[in-house]
């Protein structure tokens, strides 16, 4: 299972208070991440284009601090 989202929802109480506020963050961070999942591994295939073609050091940036966010909060 790569998508947590619905774990978080159902048990939204569980999470520290200082989480609440960006449950909305902590939920859309793992769809998008899911989304890229495949694509990351082995890229465009139709189109033919690696991952390294498809990502920039701006994805792998925010991909860190989402995780680095979630880490903090929960």
């Amino acid at each position: 299972m790569h998508d947590v989202c619905s774990f978080l929802v159902e048990d939204s109480g569980r999470l520290p208070a200082v989480s609440m506020p960006h449950l909305d963050h902590l939920m859309s961070a793992p769809r998008r991440l899911r989304r890229e999942r495949e694509v990351s591994f082995s890229g465009d295939e139709e189109g033919g284009a690696a991952p390294d073609r498809l990502y920039t050091a701006g994805d792998a940036e925010q991909a860190v601090g989402d995780a680095q966010l979630v880490v903090e909060l929960c």
